[in-house]
């Protein structure tokens, strides 16, 4: 199907669950809009939302909790200057996007600006990068049960030292709706599912946990058999490998960051700091410098909302612009920022489609996507191989960042002990402890096996949540600080 037929059919959806129930049309959007611009205002929007979601949790093969609900409703915004006033409602209906209406006019002042109320509804179109069906009713519930307890059963047979797993299945089916004072209109029909495994290993009377899963913009069939033997494999082997984990070494050190997840940190640590309303703000490391060199030589980050069927990608923002493949760092080179449209125009710059949102009762604001550094040329082999002595992080956990100084303090999930290019021991408790922007040009090995996480990211930013992908490759960074247990 050509993009365009899918932008109407999502429309088509869209008005079917959000419009129609409610006996509301493109017209009753447009007295609504009107309705804000009886006052001075530069931007006014309407952000329906339908959103149907359900999980499921096994432990101990018994399922321990499951829950569904469906949740609707309808945002209402206006921007004037770098003022907005939003409302929100679970009832969608013309009385309450009217009250809505009236109650965010009250930050204009009397009186029609230059800023004209289209004529009439344009449809837009976006991308069409994931199936439209919904996840939720691709299996039955006695098969979900079924699908957690196979990979419980599987994660047991793997090593009798396995004496605990956890499984988790969530699935959603997400529909929204933009209607714009330019006249624009847009649908999105956005399905996301994930698959989540831990399990615990005993020796000795030490135990020790390991993580796997993912997902993506998918259905249920996404978890085919090979998928669900690789979380497996890959949690298994996290748990035992911490089992002979020794004491982390401490101090100032080469590091070598793995493939993939690894990326959360650049994610942190760097693509916040180039979200558009901090550096508007003047409160990024990164304000203001377009144009200058922030990291080293081969280092290219882009925040990609295009990647088909990636949990971070979106076939239009939250705002109704189609999202793009956006080049924020070029060869250590800043290049630009993420923008929604109130950011944008008070920067004087392009929309980059990164307007997100957590639900409709959320104002949007510039968010990451997918944030991935590119690949180099090396064989990561031949990046290990090139440590005398330090450290290897294999994978991550948790971290915190603080945007208006970079500072960061990652925990690594795996991690080994390298000398002489050997990988001599696996270490626990190791803590990465550095600066964004000066880690970005201490990088002075870059692998060729990019890769995009497995698709379990989510990012807070003000009090909001979203779904998101990160990436990388292989990378050696030099002189970063490591907090360790030993």
């Amino acid at each position: 199907m050509k993009i365009a037929d899918t932008s109407l059919h999502h429309l088509a959806i869209a008005r079917s669950l959000l419009l129609e129930p409610y006996g509301l049309d493109e017209s009753d959007l447009n007295r609504v809009l009107a309705e804000i611009f009886r006052h001075r205002v530069d931007h006014a929007d309407l952000y329906f939302q339908f959103t149907r979601s359900e999980g499921w949790s096994l432990e101990e093969g018994i399922v321990k909790s499951g829950s569904f609900s469906i949740d609707r409703g309808v945002g209402v915004r206006a921007v004037t200057g770098d003022k907005t006033a939003f409302a929100y409602s679970d009832e969608i209906s013309l009385d309450a996007l009217i009250s809505a209406a009236r109650a965010t006019r009250t930050i204009a002042r009397q009186g029609a600006g230059r800023t004209k109320l289209a004529a009439t509804m344009t449809p837009a179109s976006g991308h069409a990068l994931y199936d439209r069906n919904d996840p939720i009713i691709g299996l039955e519930a006695a098969d979900k049960v079924a699908l957690l307890e196979r990979v419980e059963r599987q994660a047991r047979a793997r090593d009798p030292r396995i004496v605990q797993v956890m499984a988790g299945l969530a699935g959603e089916y997400d529909v929204v709706l933009v209607a714009r004072a330019d006249g624009l209109i847009a649908a999105d029909v956005r399905p996301l599912v994930r698959l989540s495994l831990t399990v615990i290993a005993e020796q000795g009377g030490r135990r020790e946990q390991g993580h796997s899963g993912g997902g993506g913009r998918a259905g249920l069939d996404l978890f085919d058999e090979a998928t669900l033997s690789r979380y497996v494999d890959e949690a298994v082997h996290a748990a035992l490998t911490n089992l002979e984990a020794r004491a982390a070494p401490a101090g100032t050190m080469t590091v070598v960051l793995g493939p993939g997840w690894p990326g959360v940190l650049l994610h942190e640590a760097v693509g916040h700091g180039l979200e558009g309303d901090f550096n508007r703000k003047g409160s990024s490391v990164f304000a203001g410098r377009v144009g200058e060199r922030v990291a080293a030589r081969g280092v290219t980050v882009i925040d990609d909302g295009t990647m088909a069927g990636r949990r971070g990608s979106l076939n239009i923002d939250d705002e109704g612009n189609p999202t793009q493949r956006n080049v924020l760092i070029e060869d250590g080179i800043l290049k630009g920022y993420m923008q929604d449209i109130l950011n944008a125009r008070l920067s004087r710059t392009a929309v980059t489609g990164n307007g997100r949102r957590e639900s409709f009762a959320h104002l949007p604001m510039p968010r990451m996507t997918n944030t991935c550094m590119l690949a180099g040329q090396l064989d990561p082999a031949e990046i290990i191989a090139s440590i005398d002595r330090g450290l290897y992080a294999a994978n991550f956990g948790g971290g915190q960042v603080d945007i208006t100084n970079g500072k960061f303090v990652f925990s690594a999930s795996e991690a080994w002990w390298v000398e002489k290019g050997k990988l001599q021991y696996p270490v626990k408790g190791a803590t990465l402890i550095g600066n964004g922007p000066e880690s970005l040009k201490r990088i002075t090995m870059i692998g060729n096996d990019m890769r995009l996480d497995s698709g379990v990211g989510v990012c807070g930013k003000d009090g909001q949540s979203v779904p998101v992908g990160v990436g990388q490759p292989t990378l050696r960074i030099e002189g970063l600080t490591v907090g360790g247990t030993g």
